[in-house]
């Protein structure tokens, strides 16, 4: 095992007008994830992370609360293969 993790992150609750995707950007960089978070049409939050594992599961723990204003009321995740190119989080349009 590498040690590097790649997962899909859906965020729900009140997660979308809160600042959650900067609050993603900032947190996952920091923790030098790379990859991409977006807003869904359902109302939730996508994060699509890589990095070292122990800094994935950091993250995932840290999605769980998000930022103030969130109010996180699921956080499903899934592994996936590791498609996050270009080092740093990018904030893609809602999808």
């Amino acid at each position: 095992m590498s040690g590097h993790r790649s997962v899909e992150i859906i965020v729900r609750g009140r997660v979308q007008g809160v600042g959650y995707r900067a609050w993603t950007k900032g947190v996952a960089e920091a923790r030098g994830l790379s990859g991409s978070v977006r807003n869904r049409r359902d109302g939730s939050v996508e994060a699509r992370l890589a990095g070292p594992a122990e800094a994935v599961a950091a993250m995932i723990e840290a999605c769980r609360q998000g930022p103030p204003g969130a109010r996180v009321e699921d956080v499903a995740v899934a592994e996936r293969p590791d498609d996050s190119g270009a080092p740093g989080v990018q904030i893609l349009p809602t999808a």
